[in-house]
Protein backbone atom coordinates (compact mmCIF):
# COMPACT_ATOMS: atom_id res chain seq x y z
CA UNK A 1 0.00 0.00 0.00
CA UNK A 2 1.13 3.45 -0.36
CA UNK A 3 2.08 6.15 2.19
CA UNK A 4 -0.72 8.16 1.31
CA UNK A 5 -3.68 9.48 3.18
CA UNK A 6 -7.21 8.79 1.90
CA UNK A 7 -9.36 11.89 3.29
CA UNK A 8 -6.58 14.39 2.56
CA UNK A 9 -4.38 12.94 -0.24
CA UNK A 10 -1.32 13.59 1.59
CA UNK A 11 1.70 12.00 0.28
CA UNK A 12 5.51 11.59 1.02
CA UNK A 13 7.62 15.08 0.41
CA UNK A 14 11.53 14.95 -0.79
CA UNK A 15 14.45 17.17 0.20
CA UNK A 16 17.60 17.06 1.21
CA UNK A 17 19.80 16.19 3.91
CA UNK A 18 22.10 18.30 4.80
CA UNK A 19 25.61 17.51 6.92
CA UNK A 20 27.66 19.90 8.61
CA UNK A 21 30.00 20.11 6.01
CA UNK A 22 27.09 21.25 3.51
CA UNK A 23 26.91 18.01 1.40
CA UNK A 24 23.43 17.37 0.66
CA UNK A 25 22.21 13.72 0.09
CA UNK A 26 18.18 13.52 -0.57
CA UNK A 27 15.63 12.32 1.98
CA UNK A 28 11.83 11.71 2.24
CA UNK A 29 9.47 13.27 4.54
CA UNK A 30 6.87 10.63 5.30
CA UNK A 31 3.26 11.73 5.96
CA UNK A 32 2.36 10.61 9.74
CA UNK A 33 0.12 7.71 9.07
CA UNK A 34 -2.18 5.64 11.23
CA UNK A 35 -5.04 2.80 10.19
CA UNK A 36 -8.40 3.59 11.68
CA UNK A 37 -11.68 2.31 12.05
CA UNK A 38 -14.94 4.95 12.00
CA UNK A 39 -18.32 3.99 11.84
CA UNK A 40 -20.51 6.05 10.20
CA UNK A 41 -24.06 6.28 11.44
CA UNK A 42 -26.02 7.36 8.19
CA UNK A 43 -24.69 3.71 6.45
CA UNK A 44 -24.62 1.69 9.58
CA UNK A 45 -21.35 0.19 8.72
CA UNK A 46 -17.20 0.70 10.04
CA UNK A 47 -14.94 1.70 7.39
CA UNK A 48 -11.46 1.47 7.81
CA UNK A 49 -8.88 4.21 6.47
CA UNK A 50 -5.64 5.44 6.29
CA UNK A 51 -5.72 8.93 7.94
CA UNK A 52 -2.92 11.11 8.33
CA UNK A 53 -2.56 13.07 11.77
CA UNK A 54 -4.32 16.46 10.71
CA UNK A 55 -7.17 14.53 9.32
CA UNK A 56 -7.82 12.94 12.73
CA UNK A 57 -7.88 15.94 13.80
CA UNK A 58 -10.31 17.20 11.65
CA UNK A 59 -12.35 14.47 12.28
CA UNK A 60 -12.38 14.92 15.80
CA UNK A 61 -14.01 18.59 14.95
CA UNK A 62 -16.06 18.30 12.32
CA UNK A 63 -16.93 14.36 12.56
CA UNK A 64 -16.80 11.69 10.00
CA UNK A 65 -19.08 12.36 7.81
CA UNK A 66 -18.62 15.91 6.92
CA UNK A 67 -14.57 14.61 5.89
CA UNK A 68 -15.71 12.35 3.91
CA UNK A 69 -18.43 14.87 1.83
CA UNK A 70 -15.27 17.59 1.59
CA UNK A 71 -13.19 14.29 0.50
CA UNK A 72 -15.64 13.10 -2.20
CA UNK A 73 -16.24 17.34 -3.38
CA UNK A 74 -12.36 17.26 -3.73
CA UNK A 75 -12.28 14.63 -6.15
CA UNK A 76 -9.55 12.77 -3.47
CA UNK A 77 -12.28 9.65 -2.95
CA UNK A 78 -15.50 8.32 -5.19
Amino acid sequence: MSKVCELTGKRAQFGNNVSFSINKTRRRFDVNLSKKRFYIPEEDRWITLKVSARALKAINRKGISAVLKEAKQKGIIQ
